[in-house]
C-alpha cells in the first residue's frame, strides 16, 4: 500500500450531449413552472431527449511509486479525461481515484497560467498551486527559465507568448518544481522538434529520480522510450494493459486495415480539406490485387485515389509509410520529379489516381502503417491521414532467411557482396 503512487478503482465519467442552451428563468417562472403539470411533462420530454454519453466506464488500475506509465488510445479514447480526473480538474460520476503525493500536470498549453501576468509572476504562481514554498521555487527558478530558452521575455505578459513559448514555460515549470507525480498529455506536439526531445530527455531524468509519471501520447516513439508498461484505452475502457512494445503492437495492429484498401465517407473528410477530396488509399501486388499482406520480394503498389472540386496550383499527394511504433520509413511525393513538378504546377478540377511502386526487396518483414498527405508546399494542407492503413510484409524468400534470427530494422535490401581472398 505505501508504495502506490496513484489507485483507480470503478471509475467513469459521463457527459451530456444534445440540450440546447435555455436562457435563465426567474424565479416567478420557475416557481409556475412547477405548479404547472404540462410543463412538468415538458421537462421530462426535454429530459428523454438528453444524450449522454461515457467518457471513461469501469477504469480500474493502480500506478507504483517511481513508475512510469503509457496511456494509449485513438481520439475519443477517454485519456485526456482520465487525465484530467487524477489532476483534479473534473470531478469523476462514479468510482474514485486515489493520489498520494503532488500532481504537477501538463494538460494544455498554458494550465494554470494567468495571462495577464508576466512569465517570472506565472512560475511563482504555479509553484504556489503545486504546494511549493517560495524559497524552493527561488532555488529552482534560473534551471526553469534555462530550460525553457525565454529568458529574454521572462518580464513579459504570457498572453504575448507564442504557444511554443507558453509550452516551454509551462513545461519547464511543470518538471522542475519536483512533483511527486507528473501527469503529461500530448501537448508536447506544440513545440519544435528540438524542444521535444529535450523535453522528453527531461521526462527520462524525472522518472530517474524515482518520481511517478503518467504519459499521454499518439507518438508511439516516445511511449516506447520512457515507458516500459502502458495501459491502452478504447471507447472509455480499458483493453489492455501490458509491456510496452506489446501494447503499441496490439494498439497499432487493430482497427486499421481494409483489406489493403481504404476509402473515406464524406463525413470523414473535414471541410478545409476542400476543394481536396480523398476517395480511397490502396496497397496491391504486382498483379494489382488488393492485399493486407505482400511479400518482401514482390513489388508493392500503392496508389491514391482522390477528386478536385476546383483547381488547385502547387497540389502535391504523397504517402508515409511508418513502421508500427511510429518511426518513419520513407515519404514521397507524386511531384518529387522535375518534370512532374512542372507538368502538374496547376491541378485542374477532376478524378484522379496517384500511383507508386517500392521496389522488390526494400521492405523488412513486419507491418507497416500507410498514411497520405495532400498539401501546396507552405500555402496549405488539405487533407492528412498519417494512419489511413496497415499492411503487412512476408519476408519469405527475403535475402538472409537461412537464418532463423529476425533481422533489425525496417528495410532489407538484397545487396551485391564479393568476396575476395587474399
Amino acid at each position: 500500500m505505501d508504495n502506490i503512487a496513484i489507485r483507480v478503482e470503478n471509475l467513469g465519467k459521463q457527459y451530456r450531449i444534445g440540450l440546447t442552451p435555455m436562457r435563465y428563468r426567474t424565479m416567478r417562472e420557475s416557481l409556475v413552472e412547477s405548479m404547472s403539470l404540462k410543463s412538468r411533462s415538458k421537462r421530462a420530454a426535454i429530459k428523454e431527449e438528453i444524450g449522454t454519453i461515457w467518457a471513461l466506464r469501469d477504469v480500474s488500475f493502480e500506478v507504483y511509486k517511481g513508475q512510469v506509465l503509457g496511456i494509449i488510445g485513438r481520439n475519443g479514447a477517454g485519456k485526456s479525461t482520465l487525465l484530467k480526473i487524477l489532476s483534479r480538474i473534473t470531478e469523476p460520476t462514479e468510482g474514485y481515484a486515489e493520489i498520494h503525493g503532488k500532481v504537477g500536470s501538463l494538460l494544455e498549453v498554458g494550465t494554470g497560467f494567468h495571462p495577464e501576468l508576466s512569465g517570472r509572476e506565472n512560475i511563482f504562481l504555479n509553484g504556489a498551486i503545486l504546494g511549493m514554498r517560495r524559497e524552493e521555487i527561488e532555488r529552482k527558478f534560473d534551471a526553469i527559465v534555462a530550460f525553457s530558452e525565454v529568458e529574454k521575455f521572462i518580464d513579459t505578459p504570457v498572453k504575448r507568448f507564442s504557444s511554443g513559448m507558453y509550452l516551454r514555460l509551462a513545461f519547464a515549470v511543470a518538471a522542475h518544481l519536483e512533483p511527486q507525480i507528473l501527469v503529461v498529455d500530448e501537448v508536447l506536439a506544440v513545440g519544435d522538434a528540438e524542444f521535444q526531445r529535450k523535453c522528453l530527455g527531461k521526462m527520462n531524468d524525472v522518472a530517474k529520480e524515482g518520481r511517478t509519471v503518467i504519459f499521454v501520447s499518439h507518438n508511439m516513439s516516445a511511449i516506447l522510450r520512457l515507458t516500459e508498461e502502458t495501459i491502452l484505452l478504447d471507447q472509455g475502457r480499458i483493453v489492455l494493459r501490458a509491456p510496452t512494445p506489446q501494447a503499441v503492437d496490439h494498439y497499432m495492429a487493430s482497427g486499421f486495415s481494409q483489406s489493403g484498401e481504404r476509402t473515406w465517407d464524406i463525413d470523414e473528410i473535414p471541410t478545409e480539406a476542400a476543394p481536396f477530396r480523398p476517395i480511397a488509399l490502396r496497397v496491391s501486388d504486382h498483379n494489382q490485387r488488393r492485399l493486407d499482406r505482400v511479400r518482401s520480394t514482390d513489388p508493392i503498389c500503392i496508389e491514391v485515389e482522390y477528386a478536385l472540386d476546383a483547381p488547385i496550383k502547387g497540389l502535391r499527394v504523397g504517402i508515409y509509410v511508418q513502421t508500427t511504433r511510429g518511426e518513419f520509413v520513407l515519404t514521397s511525393f507524386d511531384t518529387d520529379s522535375t518534370q512532374q513538378f512542372e507538368r502538374y504546377s496547376v491541378r485542374s478540377e477532376g478524378h484522379y489516381i496517384s500511383k507508386c511502386t517500392l521496389p522488390p526487396d526494400f521492405l523488412n518483414e513486419g507491418q507497416y502503417v500507410l498514411g497520405i498527405n495532400a498539401s501546396s508546399y507552405r500555402v496549405k494542407r488539405y487533407f492528412q491521414d498519417e494512419n489511413a492503413l496497415v499492411f503487412t510484409v512476408d519476408g519469405a524468400g527475403a535475402p538472409g532467411k537461412q537464418w532463423p534470427e529476425r533481422r533489425l530494422g525496417p528495410v532489407r535490401p538484397r545487396l551485391e557482396w564479393n568476396i575476395d581472398v587474399r
